[in-house]
């Protein structure tokens, strides 16, 4: 007995419809791709010009016609001497001849590939002709701003005020926080809106107070003044966390009380594990906020060079060296890497803190 073979389901064309759509869904995603790439460039292109300048030597940036990318002009040594090497338009083509001799209504050159055959006389002007580059990024740019402006103390200074910073901020605003969204006490909605009225006043105007109170403490010339208000909480950051911790079930607050479990023990074991993407975050904006932070330490800090962040010692440093433009560039680079390493590590949960996700009742 034989087995009869089954048909063959008819193979179905692709509608015109059907294709229709599929090409405008996939022009429609090539031009949002494409106008996020113009975006994100736009946005890069300082820091890339930043970045090529930090590594160029001064006398390629002083000049007009000098390339993008870090370079030295190609020279040829000829008889115990260095000479640059230009573009020279020779009968209808262009050769890299040597400059020996400069002179207004014609120079003289040599060949770098046959200086046996003698000396090239040009008529014209060697200032009319572009120069050969060669690429020669200068890394010691990095290694002179290092010495320049004792960068290491610099940057121990600015990595103690900011992690100290993000320490009080984190430990003050969580308690803020926690109380707001867990606890009911008479006043509570006044006080939060109170707090949140702070974010609307300008800093301009607290700014005298502020420092007529720190210096009757004495504290004018240390570190107090810009250590001390991130342990007493902020507004932004306390609503930030606040509505993070909104998100979280109160169920898990009554379990936890059930077994027996206080307050400040429902925070660490039951909240905290939960509220890690907020804190995240809140602890990302308050490290780059202190470490990006110029005023304030320029005005108590100013009697303390010892003392003072690298955001203060590049300004001073710029007043300084304003004529090189490679170094002043090199410096501020140097700045950036520790923020951005840190945002890369800790992108997936800065992200969701700011998005003020959390776990579905």
């Amino acid at each position: 007995m034989t087995a009869e073979a089954l048909p063959t389901p008819p193979v179905l064309a692709p509608t015109p419809r059907r294709t229709r759509g599929a090409r405008r869904d996939a022009m429609r995603t090539f031009v949002i791709t494409f106008f996020a790439v113009v975006i994100v460039a736009a946005f890069l292109s300082p820091l890339f010009r930043a970045a090529t300048i930090s590594i160029k030597t001064s006398s390629q940036i002083s000049q007009t016609n000098e390339p993008i990318y870090p370079a030295d002009p190609q020279t040829f040594s000829y008889q115990g001497h260095d000479h640059d090497i230009y573009n020279v338009p020779i009968n209808g083509t262009t050769r890299k001849l040597a400059l020996v001799t400069k002179g207004r209504t014609e120079s003289t050159f040599i060949d770098p590939a046959h200086p046996a055959a003698g000396t090239i006389t040009w008529p014209g002007s060697w200032r009319t002709l572009t120069p050969v580059w060669v690429f020669s990024p200068q890394w010691g740019n990095f290694l002179e701003v290092w010495d320049l402006i004792n960068y290491p103390r610099l940057l121990f200074n600015t990595i103690a005020l900011a992690t100290i910073g993000t320490i009080g901020t984190v430990l003050s605003c969580t308690l803020v926080a926690y109380g707001f969204a867990r606890f009911r006490f008479p006043g509570r909605g006044l006080l939060f809106t109170i707090l949140i009225a702070t974010i609307f006043l300008p800093g301009a105007v607290t700014l005298i107070p502020t420092y007529t109170i720190f210096y009757k403490l004495g504290w004018i010339g240390t570190w107090l003044p810009l250590l001390v208000p991130a342990f007493l909480a902020n507004a932004y950051d306390v609503f930030l966390l606040r509505q993070y911790l909104l998100t979280i079930p109160h169920e898990l607050d009554e379990a936890a009380q059930i077994d027996g479990a206080g307050p400040f023990r429902t925070l660490i074991s039951v909240v905290l594990p939960q509220a890690w993407p907020g804190i995240i975050a809140v602890a990302v904006f308050s490290f780059v906020y202190t470490w990006n932070d110029f005023f304030a330490p320029l005005i108590y800090l100013s009697t303390a060079p010892d003392l003072q962040p690298i955001s203060v010692g590049l300004a001073a440093f710029h007043s300084i060296h304003y004529t090189s433009p490679a170094l002043i560039q090199a410096g501020t680079l140097m700045t950036l890497v520790i923020p951005v390493l840190l945002f890369i590590a800790f992108q997936r949960f800065f992200t969701r803190g700011i998005v003020i996700s959390g776990v579905e009742k």
